[in-house]
């Protein structure tokens, strides 16, 4: 069995692990540190953690403060507070001001699971990579979550990292990297490339697995740096394959699938389809039954695959 590991496991690691390598980084958390793993870096550096309570709008104007006097500011809580309550102070006062603070919310997506709807952020990344100066990452396991998490100490300027509450496989190792504004070809094809975020990778290569055994040959590319987005991969791939399959744990408006529809529609007109959230809210229920309920399974990407063939 694959291993599974959430993303959101490697936060308070990762923090911990920066810290002890002498980086000035401090985090935030807004009454969730015991779910965003925030409180295991505050066990260890008490001195350079602040819970700020349910405040997700002061969490961030403090974050902006400290980033403003040369610290490496973390601000964690769940996807749907720390993008949504306070989109206004992440673009007023973080972007505006390019200021050095790394949103990086857990419990993003359907798989936020039995919390229900008011839980699961569906919108995130389409309200971050509106704003200027933001970079928006969405890792596809535990490892590559861990990379951006490090890397986003080393980028001067505001970063999203988008980190989930279900654990979900693995694709890749303790090995792997994150550079920023490159996308990642996981398995090579000739016949359609699925371009895929988040715990859609996994997913993505499944469905590579059933279009196989049909004989279609799929490329899957693993678009983690969803803002920038690596325009010249997504380009050379759609003129390969002539098809592109987009997929994601977010709503099909804004996010991946209208990046990547945004660049092709530019450079490389080539027919498509978003296989997402489509329109609509979550609703509770464990993570697996919410992925098959919305259509977020290799099922769904192959038969958008083979709808884009036929």
């Amino acid at each position: 069995m694959a291993e599974k590991r959430a993303t959101r496991e490697a936060y308070g690691a990762v923090l911990i692990e920066l810290a002890k390598a002498g980086r000035d980084v401090v985090a935030l958390d807004a009454d969730l540190a015991s779910s965003t793993t925030t409180a295991k870096f505050g066990a260890e550096f008490p001195d350079r953690f602040f819970n700020v309570g349910v405040a997700e709008q002061n969490m961030i104007g403090v974050a902006a403060g400290l980033a403003a006097s040369g610290k490496i500011a973390y601000t964690g809580s769940f996807a749907v507070f720390a993008t949504g309550r306070a989109f206004d102070q992440i673009r007023n006062t973080v972007c505006y001001g390019n200021l050095n603070v790394k949103i990086c919310p857990t419990h993003a997506g359907l798989t936020v699971g039995p919390d229900g709807a008011s839980h699961q952020a569906l919108e995130d990344i389409a309200l971050m990579r509106s704003l200027p100066n933001m970079r928006v990452i969405v890792p596809a396991d535990y490892y590559e979550a861990a990379a951006a998490l490090r890397a986003a100490a080393d980028i001067d300027g505001p970063v999203f990292v988008r980190l989930g509450r279900a654990a979900v496989p693995v694709v890749y190792d303790e090995s792997h990297t994150f550079d920023l504004g490159k996308a990642d070809v996981v398995a090579e094809g000739g016949d359609v490339t699925i371009a895929a975020c988040g715990i859609m990778v996994e997913v993505a290569l499944r469905a590579r697995d059933l279009l196989a055994a049909d004989g279609v040959s799929a490329e899957v590319i693993n678009v983690s740096s969803v803002k920038p987005i690596d325009a010249e991969a997504l380009v050379a791939s759609a003129a390969k394959t002539g098809h592109v399959v987009t997929a994601e744990e977010h709503t099909i408006q804004g996010g991946l699938g209208g990046a990547i529809a945004e660049v092709l529609s530019e450079q490389l007109p080539t027919p498509m389809l978003r296989v997402g959230v489509r329109d609509m809210f979550g609703t509770s229920g464990p993570a697996d039954e919410l992925l098959i309920e919305y259509g977020l399974t290799p099922a769904n990407i192959a038969e958008a695959a083979r709808k884009l063939l036929d």
